[in-house]
C-alpha cells in the first residue's frame, strides 16, 4: 500500500504534472492568443481610470485586491523564500515564467465561470469549476467529485499548509518545538 501511495504521490507532485500544467498553460496561451500580453494595457487603463464603483459594486481595483487576497497566502510567501534559498536568483525568473503562462490558465477558468453561472430564484449567481464541469462538460459526476475534493482541500488541506509555514516560522525564529 505505501508503493500506491508513493506512486499516486510521484504523479501529482512529480514531473508528469509539471509537464501537464505547462502544457495547458502554454495551449490555452496560443488559443487566447496571448491574452495575457495582449491586454495588459487595458489591464492598466481599467484599473487607473475606475475610481467610483457603481452602486453595490467593486472598483477594478478593489476586484484586484479581493482577487490578490484570496490567492496569496503565507504558503506562497514560504514557497518563494524557499525557491530562491534552493535554487537562487534563477528561481526568481521561472516563477515570473510560471505566473505569465499561469495567467492565460486562469483566464480561461474564469471566463468558463461566466459562461456557466446561473442566476438563482434569489437572484444570486451561483457558478464555477463544478458548475461548468456539470453544463459544460455535461459531467455532473466529475462536477460532484470536484466539490467534495474542494471541500476536503479547504477544510483540512489548506488550513494545514497554513499552520505549518506559521509554526515553522515561529519555532526558527522563537527556537520552540513546532507541534
Amino acid at each position: 500500500m505505501p508503493d500506491f501511495f508513493s506512486f499516486i504521490n510521484s504523479v501529482l507532485w512529480g514531473s508528469v504534472m509539471i509537464y501537464l500544467l505547462f502544457g495547458a498553460g502554454c495551449w490555452f496561451t496560443f488559443r487566447t492568443g496571448f491574452v495575457q500580453f495582449r491586454y495588459i494595457r487595458q489591464f492598466g487603463k481599467s484599473l487607473k481610470n475606475s475610481i467610483h464603483p457603481q452602486p453595490g459594486g467593486l472598483t477594478s481595483f478593489q476586484s484586484l485586491c479581493t482577487s490578490l487576497a484570496a490567492r496569496v497566502g503565507s504558503g506562497n510567501l514560504a514557497g518563494v523564500a524557499l525557491a530562491i534559498t534552493a535554487g537562487g536568483p534563477g528561481a526568481v525568473f521561472l516563477m515570473w515564467v510560471a505566473a505569465f503562462i499561469g495567467m492565460a490558465t486562469s483566464f480561461a477558468e474564469c471566463s468558463l465561470a461566466q459562461l456557466y453561472k446561473e442566476r438563482d430564484v434569489n437572484g444570486q449567481f451561483r457558478g464555477g469549476p463544478a458548475w461548468y464541469m456539470a453544463r459544460g462538460l455535461g459531467m455532473r459526476w466529475m462536477g460532484v467529485l470536484f466539490a467534495v475534493f474542494l471541500l476536503i482541500a479547504y477544510g483540512i488541506i489548506f488550513s494545514g499548509v497554513q499552520a505549518n509555514a506559521v509554526a515553522r516560522a515561529l519555532s526558527f525564529l522563537l527556537i520552540f518545538p513546532r507541534w
